[in-house]
């Protein structure tokens, strides 16, 4: 058994050796077994709790997914550290110079005006730091990793940059209109389906970009009240006596019109 000290509170240096002793022989097999692609879905679910805290605005839940956000972190880097492929400084020695370099109006001569000048400049020097030389290769560095809402927005950002966008969010809709159409005809045809639902998804991210939406906030609110107003005609079958799957679609369709009536001011 390894004996851990006891301390009234432990610290960053705790957390580094506490992950050393686990992926260490004689520590947790399992820990020493993961890989980046095996811990990638437990890096990624920490992330979103993380960020889920950040939603609710809940100062203990935040200090929780953090913690299990930074020991997600520092796990990863200590697999490299493992295979001799770089260090933890390694990683702070990258981050910091790069904080450097992309902060010229802090730490150089480059003067600004607010935060729309610092946030052109970031991406002209992301640009070439990374050596895009072409908006497209801009596009092609998205992560593709990314939610897909998300990594469209962000793709459509990229482009507008370039004059690449329409005049007005009137043409926005139009380009979304056409694109349910062209659905519509590929679920006829039993064609492209796939294809012609991307463009569909794809087109509403850019006519939302015009109000400033963000696509992955409105999905996820859509699904909050897609939760609440299923709960509602559930309850509403169930004081009828009935289950929902013994009604038929038009009582269950008065049903969920009700809810929505209920929740509109």
């Amino acid at each position: 058994m390894v004996q851990f000290p006891d301390k009234p509170k432990y610290d960053m240096d705790d957390l580094v050796h506490l992950l050393r002793i686990l992926r260490a022989p004689g520590g947790c097999p399992w820990d020493r077994e993961q890989t980046h692609l095996s811990n990638r879905r437990n890096f990624l679910e920490e992330a979103y709790e993380a960020a889920e805290a950040f939603d609710r605005d809940d100062p203990a839940m935040m200090c929780e997914e953090l913690g299990d956000m930074l020991m997600q972190v520092l796990f990863n880097i200590h697999i490299e550290e493992d295979a001799g492929r770089f260090t933890t400084d390694d990683v702070t020695d990258h981050v910091v110079r790069k904080l450097i370099f992309r902060h010229p109006h802090v730490f150089g001569d480059v003067s600004v005006e607010n935060s729309d000048e610092v946030l052109k400049n970031w991406e002209q020097l992301k640009r070439a730091e990374k050596g895009q030389k072409t908006a497209s290769d801009a596009l092609d560095a998205v992560a593709r990793s990314l939610p897909a809402l998300w990594r469209a927005d962000k793709l459509q950002s990229k482009a507008e940059k370039t004059g690449f966008r329409f005049r007005d969010a009137d043409g926005s809709l139009d380009k979304l209109e056409e694109e349910v159409r062209e659905l519509r005809e590929a679920v006829e045809r039993g064609t492209n389906v796939e294809e012609e639902l991307g463009d569909v998804l794809f087109a509403a991210v850019n006519a939302g970009r015009y109000k400033g939406v963000d696509p992955e906030n409105a999905l996820n609110a859509a699904c909050d009240k897609f939760i609440r107003r299923f709960r509602a005609v559930e309850e509403a079958a169930a004081a009828q006596g009935k289950a929902m799957e013994a009604m038929s679609n038009d009582e269950l369709s008065a049903l969920w019109s009700e809810a929505k009536r209920k929740e509109k001011p």
